[in-house]
Parts: structure tokens; sequence; C-alpha cells
């Protein structure tokens, strides 16, 4: 499981390292990738190289999942669930 892809900048090392697990695990395991950013807009976090053949390995026989609307914990903070005041 790799969370929150795109949440901070991907310098050049951490963008190979990750299409190196993503094409390691391509048809033989399981890889799970969470991001705010759409799979088209990872040329902007990775190299275009990079994304353009990650995107390709992850996407085939890939099964999306796109949510919409507010966090499940901002909701909760919103509605003042789970959320405990500071003494």
């Amino acid at each position: 499981m790799v969370d929150d892809i795109g949440l901070l900048p991907v310098p050049v090392e951490a963008a190979e390292a990750l299409f190196r697990v993503i094409d390691a695990a391509y048809e033989r395991r399981s890889v799970a990738i969470s991001s705010n950013v759409h799979p088209v807009g990872f040329d902007q976090l990775l190299p275009a190289p990079l994304a353009t053949a990650g995107v390709d390995r992850f996407i085939h026989h890939a099964h999306l999942v796109v949510t919409k609307g507010d966090s499940y914990r901002f909701a909760q903070a919103r509605d003042g669930n789970g959320v405990t005041p500071l003494t």
C-alpha cells in the first residue's frame, strides 16, 4: 500500500523507487495506491517516462475506486464526532 501519492513533492529517487515497486509487482502481486491526484495527472508528480510506464502497469488489471466529497475524518470533525476537546 502506497498512501497519499502527490501530497508532497516526489523526488526523482522516490519516483524511481515507486516505479521499481510497481514494476516488480506487475502481474505478480497486488499494489494499492491512494492519491488525491487522478492517474492522468501523475506526470505532474513524477518524471513523465516513469509516470507513463508506472500508470500503464498499475492501471492494467486495476480496480479503481474514485471517491468524492469530504474525507471521512473531515466529516467527523465537522460534525463533532470523534473529536475530543483539549482540556
